[in-house]
C-alpha cells in the first residue's frame, strides 16, 4: 500500500487537464500516444474538444529505486460536469490543481479547489502552458499562493505541450501525495464511482478499494441493493482492462460479475463479501441534484420502451442524469428528465442520437418550482403542465443560485447590467488581483437556464468564467405562459415565466410561431395567455384562391352566394383541421433572444 497514490488532475476549461495526463502516460511509458487526448475516447469529446466523462488509469512509475503505482483520474471542466469531478475526488488522496499561465486563477478553478478542500485531499499546484507566448506565471503564482496559502517552490511551472516539468510533478505526486489508509484485514469494502455497460459483458463497476481484498471468484454483495454476485473477473484499468488475481486495499480497478440491470448498480454504492460483510457502508458522495427539467419524447410513439432502456444504460455511464416518465397532450408518452445544465441536457441528446441511434423531441427546459396552496400544502412542480389551478395557488417558490463571475475590470458595467437584467442581487465584488475581479450575485436560476453563459461569453470577449451553486428556494411572483393555437392550449410551449417578463416573451414567441409555423387552407391564431387573459395574437393566413373569377358579369348575388358557401367550408374546416407544430418551432422557442 505503500507504494500506491490516487490522484485527480482538476481546472478550469481548456486548461490543459487531458493534455498533461496524456504526459503523464508518456512519461511512465503506459501507452504510446498516437494522437491528442487518449483518455478522450469518446467521438463527442473528440469533436468538441471536451472532457465530458472522468477517466481513470494506472501508470507505473520508478523512483529512487522503488516502484510506484499511480492511479489518475481525468476529469472535466465544465460547471455542468462536476458532479463527476466530486465522485473523483471521493476516490482519492491528492490532486493536481492546473492552472492556465495566460488565464490565470478561473472561476471553476476555485469551486474544484473548495471541492477537493473539503475531502482534505492533498493539492499540488502547477501552472501550465508556461512556453506560450502570452505566459504570465509570476502574476498567477501570486494568484495561487493568495488562494492557496502555500509556498512559491511547492509551486510547478509546466508545459503538458512539451513535456516540461512532468518529471517534477510525478516526483511531487509520490513525495506529496499520502498513501491510501486502510486495513486488508478488515471485512472488504470497495466505494463505486462509476460504471458503464458492455453489450457482451454485462454492467462493469469501477471502484477504490477502502479496506480488505478482492479476488477473482469471491461471493460478494452490493450494500444498498442487498444484491449478491460472483465476482467473475476483478482487475485494474489501464487502456485496456487488465484481469487480475487480486485487489488490495488502496487499489483501484474494475469488476464484472455479469450483472443485467441497471438498476442493480448505484454509484456511491459499497461491495462487500457475503461471508465475512462490513458492519457500514462507505459514507459516499451526496446525490447529485437536477439544475434543469426538460421531457424528452421519442419522434415514433413504439419507441418509447427503447428510449427507456437507452436512458437507463445512459445512466449508469453519467449518474447525474436522471428521469421519470410523462405523457403530454401534444407529444404522448415520454420521460421527464433532470439535467445538471443546458451543455449537459445537448450532450444527452447527442448521445442518445449517437450510441443508441434513438431520435427525440425535447421540450422547452424550465426548473422545479415549490407551489404553496391555499391549506400550506407544498407540491414540488417540474413542468408547467402540472401547475394547479391559479386560484387555489397562495404562493410559488423558485430557486436560486449563488453565481460568482471572475473577469477583467474593464466588463464589470456590461457584466452587471446582464445580471441585473436577470433579477440578480449583487451580493459582493472583489478584486483577486492585477486588474480581474470577482463578483458574486444571487439569481433566480430560471433565468440563466437558457443563455446566460452564452451572453457572457460574448459580453466579455470570452474572458469571464462563471459558476454556481444552489442557495435554496424564495418567493416570487410567477405566471403561466400559455401558448394557444386556434383556441387550443399546446402544452409543450407552456412556460412559467416571471410577471415582469411575460408580456415581452408572450409577444416574442407569437411572431416566433407565425413564421414557422405552416400555412394551412384556414386561418391559425396563434394567442399568449395568462389564465384566461389573452396578451399576444398573431395569425398565420390562410392560403387563398380567387373563388370568384368564374363568376364574371352576371349579379353580384351569384358571387355572394358562392362566398357564403366558402365561408361555412372554412368554419367546417377550422372545426376538424389540427395545427402540427414542427420539431424547429420547439426548438427556435428556445433560442429566442
Amino acid at each position: 500500500m505503500k507504494h500506491i497514490r490516487n490522484f485527480c488532475i482538476i481546472a478550469h476549461i481548456d486548461h490543459g487537464k487531458s493534455t498533461l495526463a496524456d504526459r503523464l502516460l508518456e512519461f511512465t511509458h503506459t501507452i504510446q500516444i498516437t494522437e491528442g487526448q487518449m483518455l478522450d475516447d469518446m467521438e463527442l469529446e473528440r469533436e468538441r474538444g471536451i472532457t465530458i466523462k472522468s477517466h481513470a488509469i494506472q501508470m507505473e512509475y520508478e523512483l529512487n529505486g522503488e516502484t510506484y503505482v499511480l492511479n489518475l483520474i481525468d476529469t472535466p471542466g465544465h460547471v455542468d460536469f462536476s458532479y463527476e469531478v466530486s465522485r473523483s475526488i471521493a476516490a482519492c488522496e491528492g490532486a493536481l490543481l492546473v492552472v492556465d499561465a495566460s488565464q490565470g486563477v478561473q472561476a471553476q478553478t476555485i469551486s474544484n479547489l473548495y471541492m477537493a478542500i473539503e475531502h482534505d485531499l492533498e493539492i499540488i499546484p502547477i501552472i501550465n502552458k508556461c512556453d506560450m507566448p502570452s505566459a504570465n506565471p509570476d502574476a498567477v503564482e501570486d494568484e495561487i499562493v493568495d488562494l492557496l496559502g502555500c509556498k512559491r517552490d511547492e509551486i510547478i511551472r509546466a508545459s503538458a505541450k512539451t513535456g516540461m516539468g512532468v518529471d517534477e510533478i510525478l516526483r511531487a505526486v509520490v513525495e506529496r501525495i499520502p498513501c491510501p489508509v486502510g486495513d486488508e484485514q478488515a471485512p472488504l469494502q470497495c466505494l463505486i464511482f462509476d460504471s458503464v455497460f458492455n453489450s457482451f459483458r454485462g454492467i462493469i463497476a469501477y471502484f477504490k478499494v477502502e479496506n480488505g481484498i478482492i479476488r477473482t471468484g469471491d461471493k460478494v454483495k452490493f450494500f444498498n441493493t442487498g444484491k449478491e454476485y460472483d465476482a467473475d473477473e476483478v482487475g485494474v484499468l489501464k487502456m485496456d482492462m487488465i484481469p487480475r488475481k487480486e485487489l488490495r486495499t488502496g487499489d483501484v480497478g474494475y469488476i464484472i460479475s455479469g450483472i443485467k440491470t441497471s438498476t442493480e448498480v448505484k454509484v456511491g454504492d459499497t461491495i462487500t463479501h457475503v461471508s465475512r460483510p462490513c458492519e457500514k457502508a462507505i459514507e459516499g458522495f451526496e446525490e447529485s441534484k437536477p439544475m434543469v427539467f426538460a421531457g424528452v419524447y421519442p419522434i415514433e410513439a413504439e419507441d418509447y420502451e427503447n428510449l427507456r432502456s437507452s436512458l437507463e444504460k445512459l445512466q449508469l455511464n453519467d449518474a447525474s442524469l436522471s428521469f421519470f416518465p410523462e405523457s403530454s397532450l401534444a407529444l404522448g408518452f415520454g420521460f421527464r428528465c433532470g439535467f445538471l445544465g443546458l451543455l449537459h441536457m445537448e450532450i444527452v441528446q447527442e448521445r442518445l442520437d449517437r450510441e443508441f441511434d434513438m431520435s427525440v423531441i425535447t421540450t422547452v427546459p424550465n426548473v422545479s418550482y415549490n407551489v404553496y396552496d391555499k391549506q400550506g400544502n407544498v407540491t414540488e412542480v417540474h413542468n408547467p403542465g402540472g401547475m394547479p389551478d391559479p386560484t387555489l395557488i397562495d404562493h410559488i417558490e423558485e430557486p436560486y443560485i449563488r453565481a460568482s463571475v471572475i473577469t477583467a475590470t474593464d466588463y464589470i458595467g456590461p457584466i452587471m447590467t446582464l445580471c441585473l437584467g436577470k433579477r440578480g442581487e449583487l451580493v459582493k465584488q472583489e478584486y483577486v488581483s492585477g486588474g480581474r475581479v470577482e463578483i458574486t450575485y444571487l439569481m433566480p436560476l430560471g433565468e440563466i437556464v437558457i443563455d446566460f453563459y452564452d451572453k457572457l461569453k460574448s459580453i466579455s470577449k470570452g474572458y469571464a468564467s462563471f459558476d454556481y451553486h444552489p442557495a435554496g428556494y424564495r418567493p416570487s411572483k410567477l405566471v403561466k405562459l400559455d401558448i394557444l393555437l386556434n383556441g387550443e392550449p399546446v402544452d409543450a410551449l407552456s412556460t412559467l415565466t416571471h410577471v415582469d417578463n411575460a408580456y415581452d416573451l408572450g409577444r416574442r414567441m407569437c411572431e416566433k410561431l407565425k413564421e414557422l409555423i405552416p400555412r394551412q387552407q384556414f386561418d391559425i391564431a396563434i394567442q399568449a395567455a395568462i389564465g384566461g387573459k389573452i396578451i399576444a395574437r398573431e395569425t398565420v393566413k390562410q392560403v387563398r384562391k380567387d373563388v370568384t373569377a368564374k363568376c364574371y358579369g352576371g349579379d353580384v348575388s351569384r358571387k355572394r352566394k358562392l362566398l357564403e358557401k366558402q365561408k361555412k367550408g372554412k368554419k367546417r374546416m377550422k372545426q376538424i383541421g389540427n395545427v402540427e407544430v414542427p420539431q424547429k418551432a420547439f426548438l427556435a422557442v428556445l433560442k429566442l433572444d
